[in-house]
């Protein structure tokens, strides 16, 4: 089942089924996903430290602005959250990036850089699974105004959002970053199928995906 290649993705992404999951696996679901949230969450809580201490020495030199970077982000039921990132990019902004406009690479900084190839930025996003905002395993959180534009044009986007969405999720270990019409699609068809499947062992075999991509370096 979770034997994925990118050769064959996109056959696998075009499966299509009823994303509602059996109703007498819910509850015992729900428990088993929650505990495994708070026993990562709580063990990457000093990493968290350790970074954040050691990033708010280097960004003075490195990266000038705050340390925290907040967004608000559309979540589970569509709703609105704030979601927190070590800030990757510098603050001046030239001009509004719109919902399908790709990423501004050019604000990314050196230290950015290097936090984004290790995932490292995304940390304190723990806080927001601790929070009950989202889970270790999910689909990416967009920021809330491109996804308010999402949820109009791309079917299926609102189905998403059936679940808490993720620090990291099928779409990014198996696709990648992705921008534009054709990749958002692409990522709703990955996020698709991860609620279909999911359970405890899809969840512990993405991580163990993200560990691949981090130590290759390819993160974002």
């Amino acid at each position: 089942m979770f034997d994925f290649r990118n050769d064959g993705w996109d056959d696998v992404l075009a499966g299509g089924a009823s994303l509602a999951p059996s109703a007498a696996n819910v509850a015992p679901r729900r428990i088993r996903k929650r505990a495994f949230d708070w026993t990562a969450a709580l063990m990457l809580m000093v990493p968290l430290a350790l970074c954040a201490f050691g990033l708010l020495i280097l960004n003075p030199f490195l990266n000038r602005g705050p340390l925290i970077f907040r967004q608000e982000r559309m979540g589970m039921g569509c709703r609105p959250f704030t979601a927190y990132k070590f800030r990757s990019m510098s603050t001046h902004v030239a001009k509004s990036r719109g919902a399908f406009d790709a990423l501004e690479t050019d604000r990314i900084t050196k230290l950015g850089r290097w936090m984004r190839r290790f995932r490292i930025d995304e940390l304190p996003q723990i806080i927001n699974v601790l929070r009950g905002e989202m889970s270790m395993i999910g689909p990416r959180p967009d920021s809330y105004d491109h996804a308010c534009v999402y949820v109009q044009e791309i079917p299926g986007y609102r189905d998403r959002h059936q679940v808490l969405p993720g620090i990291t999720g099928l779409a990014q270990t198996q696709i990648g970053y992705v921008d534009g019409l054709e990749g958002i699609q692409r990522k709703v068809a990955a996020d698709a199928h991860y609620i279909r499947h999911a359970s405890l062992a899809f969840d512990l075999w993405i991580t163990w995906r993200t560990l691949g991509v981090i130590l290759a370096r390819r993160g974002s």
